[in-house]
């Protein structure tokens, strides 16, 4: 006896279906990546010369020291403002809102932080200036097409509140590390 086949569409698994949850928690895996990334990094590589670890206090250079403090407030921001979407208004996020988040998170912030720590660690730091120029540049086209596209009209004060903490934290984070490689 023959087995019986079954129809193609039936066997078709849908691997998007089981993605859909996750969906609504990409930005917010992403907005955490960097700051468990830089510990992780941090204490896997605590003995590479390039590092700024002291054995006396402060322990860091000012810059990182003040790194913890607006990074700590850009991601507060960024999860207050993922909460305030999903708890409070009670909305989801457009589907495009969330492509372009989760694209200058994953393909502008991921690697801004990739080349970012490698320059810091490199004989070379110059060797990543350019890169690093263009994911800029990159980054802040998405956030800004983000930020006037989806947010300008709609927005409230509490909501605004929460991206500028999340964009001017990140931003001077940013600076604050670029400073730390490229200004001896």
């Amino acid at each position: 006896m023959l087995p019986i086949q079954e129809h193609p569409k039936e066997r078709k698994f849908d691997f998007l279906s089981l993605s859909k949850p996750l969906h609504n928690y990409i930005s917010l895996l992403l907005l955490f990546a960097p700051v468990l990334m830089f510990v992780f990094l941090m204490i896997l590589d605590y003995d590479n010369q390039r590092l700024p670890i002291q054995i006396n206090f402060p322990y860091l250079p000012w810059q990182l020291i003040v790194m913890m403090i607006t990074g700590s407030i850009a991601t507060i921001g960024g999860f207050l403002d993922w909460r305030f979407h999903r708890k409070t208004l009670q909305m989801k996020v457009s589907k495009k809102e969330r492509i372009v988040e989760a694209v200058a998170l994953g393909f502008g912030g991921l690697p801004m932080f990739l080349l970012m720590w490698l320059a810091m660690v490199s004989e070379n730091p110059n060797d990543f200036l350019i890169p690093i120029i263009v994911v800029l540049i990159f980054t802040v086209t998405l956030i800004c097409y983000d930020e006037f596209v989806f947010h300008k009209k709609r927005c409230e004060e509490v909501e605004n509140r929460y991206h500028k903490m999340l964009v001017f934290g990140n931003g001077i984070t940013w600076l604050l590390w670029f400073h730390f490689i490229y200004v001896k």
